[in-house]
């Protein structure tokens, strides 16, 4: 059975004439699968009969169940942990903030990049998420909260390497920024990818790929501490990542944000600070840095630094009329590292058997 919101917009038309209906069938389902958010085709009330009894035989609206979710009662964060179809398990976490919400989704189950502070990576890639897994994080998660909670931020940091899974996660955006879909401004959305050049490349020439926020995983500032705790500077080095990032042709007003997650004893001293305002040197206009304490999970070799070292960090990049602030992680007390709620679960149903 095929699910419709794997189609982006053309898509649907195209499906919708093969069936041997009138174009317009199109925006009638586009109309209730996004802006109404149904449940079922049977909530489609404009729709013939004939038409909801094709659609519940030959297709389906939703490809996740809610497996559980935490409420933090810190900050209202949620995090929800869906099951797909296969079994399978993957996050995406709500999070309210002053004058509107956004949405962290996942693109896959597990990762391959293997960043060294991640709790994600301790399973490996298990599979690529479809674009209706994508979307349907969205769509099940607006519900949740309740349609006059609009999450209207979107931002592709949840488990995996989103352009690892290029081709879904484009049609996933495509279908998040139409006005005759999910209608999201360009600007809400946010991509975060580890550094794999090539990829960001080809987002930026690709023309289908509607131009939405870019945030890299940097990390570090030098090509030795990077390669210690994300192996894919091996491969991608942060000489030419940052080069690459310098020539990508930025539309006014969208900063490249650098992810730094800071950690103790690793990235986190005075000297790291410098060299990364050096490593920004001439282009800082171009980028806005996002320093994030390390969030501790079980088995880590990491820790976090303690909150003076945060702020002189911080303050160090000021100096430099660069950019920045520290991003505190949100959900501290609701299982907070990507990945662990899907653990949690896991780990339960290995106790059941």
């Amino acid at each position: 059975m095929v699910s419709l919101k794997e189609f982006n917009y053309s898509e649907l038309e195209r499906w919708v004439r093969k069936q041997g209906w009138k174009k317009f069938r199109a925006k009638q389902l586009s109309k209730w699968i996004y802006t109404k958010k149904v449940r079922s085709f049977d909530e489609m009330t404009d729709l013939s009969k004939d038409i909801r009894n094709f659609l519940n035989k030959n297709s389906k609206l939703n490809v996740l169940s809610l497996a559980s979710y935490e409420k933090s009662s810190e900050d209202g964060s949620i995090k929800f942990l869906w099951k797909l179809e296969d079994g399978h398990t993957i996050e995406s976490v709500f999070i309210p903030e002053r004058g509107h919400n956004t949405l962290c989704v996942s693109t896959q189950v597990g990762c391959a990049v293997g960043c060294k502070f991640c709790f994600t990576t301790t399973d490996g890639l298990i599979r690529n998420l479809t674009t209706a897994e994508i979307i349907d994080q969205y769509i099940q998660s607006q519900i949740f909260v309740g349609l006059d909670r609009r999450i209207s931020n979107v931002v592709y940091m949840g488990m995996g390497e989103p352009l690892a899974n290029y081709e879904n996660v484009k049609k996933s955006v495509q279908i998040l920024t139409d006005d005759r879909m999910l209608g999201l401004s360009n600007r809400k959305i946010t991509i975060s990818s580890s550094g794999i050049i090539h990829q960001i490349k080809k987002m930026y020439e690709d023309s289908t790929f509607p131009q939405v926020r870019l945030a890299i995983s940097l990390n570090a500032a030098d090509q030795g501490t990077r390669e210690k705790i994300m192996p894919i500077s091996e491969t991608n080095s942060i000489h030419d990542l940052m080069e690459t990032l310098n020539r990508l042709p930025i539309k006014t007003g969208y900063r490249i944000m650098l992810e730094y997650v800071l950690i103790k004893g690793i990235n986190d001293r005075p000297e790291d600070a410098h060299n990364l305002a050096k490593l920004i040197g001439r282009h800082k206009k171009r980028y806005k840095v996002n320093i994030i304490p390390f969030n501790p999970f079980p088995g880590s070799e990491f820790k976090r630094p303690d909150k003076d070292t945060v702020e002189k960090f911080h303050k160090i990049l000021w100096q430099y009329n660069i950019g920045a602030f520290v991003r505190w992680s949100k959900g501290a007390d609701i299982s907070a590292a990507c990945g662990q709620l899907r653990k949690k679960e896991i780990d339960r149903l290995v106790k059941i058997v």
